[in-house]
C-alpha cells in the first residue's frame, strides 16, 4: 500500500469518526460506551486522610482556595484533578507513597 492510499484510509475513518460525533451530540444516534466520572466528596476524602485543609492542599499540590472552594460546592474539580481525588480516595498508601509525609 502506498503512502497515499493509507493517509486517504485515515482521512475517510477521521471523517466517519467526527460525522458520529455530531450525530451524537444532535440526539440522532446513541453513544456506543459512555463514561461516568463522578465528582468526588472532596470534604470526605480529606477528613479520611485526618488534614486539615491547607495539609490536604498541599499533599495534592492545588491552592487553598481551591480546596475550599470545592468543599463548599462553589466549584468542582475537573479533569486531572478530579481523578487524581478519585485516586486519593481509593488508594490512599499511594497517595501518601508518591508524595512523602515530610511535604507536609
Amino acid at each position: 500500500m502506498n503512502d497515499e492510499y493509507m493517509n486517504d484510509a485515515l482521512f475517510d475513518e477521521l471523517l466517519a469518526s467526527v460525522r458520529e460525533g455530531g450525530s451524537i451530540l444532535r440526539e440522532k444516534q446513541e453513544a456506543s460506551r459512555m463514561y461516568i466520572v463522578d465528582t468526588p466528596d472532596v470534604k470526605q476524602i480529606r477528613e479520611r486522610y485526618q488534614l486539615s485543609q491547607t495539609e490536604f492542599a498541599t499533599l495534592l499540590g492545588i491552592s487553598i482556595k481551591t480546596l475550599q472552594n470545592w468543599e463548599q460546592g462553589r466549584r468542582k474539580p475537573r479533569g486531572a484533578a478530579r481523578v487524581l481525588l478519585q485516586v486519593a480516595a481509593k488508594y490512599p498508601d499511594v497517595v501518601w507513597d508518591v508524595v512523602k509525609p515530610a511535604a507536609l
